[in-house]
């Protein structure tokens, strides 16, 4: 036991050790918690209600309005666009002034994120064709297939907006910001058709993502414009729940008529901005505390593995979920979630996601962290902050 404790010491102090100077931790910090953010909401909303032989989606957030907080604390999408915007921005940058090209620097960004995607699509398509061929009702493997994939949207927009990096390096948020007013104001005001709504899916996202760019252009820098956005983007939100009809959920609850997030209307974008002026606030705060090996060696564990986290979330709630009907309906798990003795049920099963994530993390972090290495040889947290350390290949990475 101790020489395990003194390698565990070892290798924090070699991640902290090979880390540069002058890497901004505050910003891996970031977006570990925004991914931790989205699992943990995830986990804390989404219950699948065994009725009959069948599972249904459902939400405490729908029984339970007084619930809405929930989303607040736990909806950080905006703040992943911020960060993705930031490194996006700063790594294309980085990569035209080393001669690379636009296609070279997209086509490497584009195969980190979407190689760990070929596993789940294709451990899906085969779980859904043996669920069918069992005899599975129809609604239920559309319902789990629906969930499971559900994060793969995230990802085809913020592929889409890496794309543009170099259309969107100097455009101002506030246009975006307009285009989103525009379309709720055609949609809600004027009895506009529905669809018109998904115009809002880049407009609303592209307002964190261009904050990104702005932050590095350096125009974030001081704390005053944190506050602006936080004040500002917070007042504007209880607005617009209290005086014009916008839902308190800042997530989807089905059965609802109006979706804050499917597709974002202008709360959802006004909450994120709020968001971003907070995770701007919060940036020396979180380089003070990241000094500390233990915790810097963390917040790189997660960045590693942010997409097979994100990725895979969900299936191991619901794996935990169809495991646990061989012992009945459990309450938290299977039961609707129409009372507070629901959600304290919930909170006890949040451990038992994590352990059935931590399965799926093992066998498939591969898929985006690449193929482990034999023991000796240094760790790849260790060989990826090493490389950034170098001269002329620290930006080669983070670009």
């Amino acid at each position: 036991m101790r020489e395990k404790l003194r390698l565990l010491r070892d290798g924090v102090q070699r991640v902290d050790a090979v880390t540069p100077p002058e890497r901004d931790r505050a910003v891996d910090a970031l977006r570990a918690l925004a991914i931790v953010g989205v699992v943990l909401g995830h986990w804390l909303v989404t219950a699948l209600v065994a009725d009959g032989g069948a599972l249904r989606a459902a939400s405490p957030l729908g029984d339970q309005p007084q619930l809405a907080p929930i989303s607040w604390v736990f909806q950080t999408l905006a703040v992943f666009f911020l960060v993705g915007g930031h490194t996006a921005t700063k790594g294309y940058a980085s990569a035209r002034a080393r001669g690379t090209t636009y296609g070279q620097w997209l086509r490497t960004r584009l195969t980190r994120l979407f190689k760990p995607v070929a596993a789940v699509l294709t451990l899906w398509t085969v779980a859904a064709v043996c669920l069918l061929l069992s005899g599975a009702e129809l609604d239920t493997v559309h319902t789990l297939v629906k969930l499971a994939l559900s994060p793969l949207w995230f990802l085809v927009v913020f592929a889409g907006l890496t794309a543009a990096v170099p259309l969107l390096t100097r455009l101002n948020p506030l246009w975006p910001l307009a285009v989103v007013l525009h379309v709720d104001l055609i949609r809600f005001g004027l009895g506009g058709p529905s669809w018109l709504g998904w115009v809002n899916v880049a407009a609303a996202w592209l307002v964190p993502f261009t904050l990104g760019a702005a932050w590095t252009r350096g125009e974030l820098e001081r704390r005053r414009a944190g506050w602006v956005l936080l004040a500002g983007g917070a007042a504007a939100t209880i607005g617009l729940v209290a005086w014009a009809g916008y839902p308190a959920s800042m997530v989807g609850v089905p059965g609802a008529p109006v979706s804050n997030l499917n597709p974002p209307t202008l709360a959802a974008v006004t909450f994120g901005m709020a968001q971003c002026g907070l995770a701007l606030l919060l940036r020396e705060p979180l380089r003070r505390v990241l000094r500390r090996p233990a915790v810097w060696a963390g917040v790189a564990l997660v960045n590693l593995s942010a997409m097979t986290i994100f990725l895979w979330h969900q299936t191991a709630l619901m794996t935990v979920t169809a495991t646990g009907l061989l012992a009945g309906r459990l309450p938290g798990l299977h039961t609707r979630p129409d009372d507070l003795s629901w959600v304290a049920a919930r909170l006890i099963w949040l451990p038992v996601f994590a352990l059935a994530l931590t399965v799926c993390w093992a066998a498939f972090r591969g898929y985006e962290q690449g193929p482990r290495r034999r023991s000796g040889r240094t760790s790849r947290v260790v060989r990826v902050h090493r490389r950034r350390g170098r001269p002329g290949t620290q930006e080669a990475r983070r670009a």
